[in-house]
């Protein structure tokens, strides 16, 4: 039947046409309900897909962080971190001059951050 053996292709693109649409960066929960964001709910799916599609799922990030939004850029490199280390740090010190900025989330604290700033401290702590 048509389709049916691709169904993670088109969950994997979906998760990561979401991620490159991203204003938002959260890792966890956010707000005292500890809430997961849709875009928290398909950087997780992305990288559940690392282990059984990590040929394609290293094609969709390489797009992501060609044509994604700063915050989809942001979760591209973090996914590479697991992925391919070198090429993470690679993807964090090009990012790390855009002043672009988008909203973080840790827990109930929201704030505001830069690609360049956040690139930056993700090097510092590698």
């Amino acid at each position: 039947m048509f389709g049916i053996g691709k169904k993670w292709e088109r969950e994997l693109g979906a998760a990561v046409d979401e991620l490159a649409a991203a204003d938002t960066l959260a890792f966890g929960g956010v707000g005292f309900a500890g809430t997961l964001l849709p875009v928290t709910e398909a950087y997780h799916r992305v990288e559940a897909a690392l282990d059984e599609h990590p040929e394609e799922v290293r094609r969709q990030l390489d797009r992501l962080l060609a044509e994604g939004s700063p915050a989809g850029r942001a979760y591209a490199a973090s996914l590479l971190e697991r992925a391919d280390p070198d090429a993470a740090r690679a993807a964090w010190a090009s990012l790390r001059d855009d002043p672009t900025e988008f909203t973080t989330f840790v827990g109930c604290v929201m704030g505001r951050e830069t690609l360049g700033g956040y690139a930056t401290q993700r090097l510092d702590a590698a």
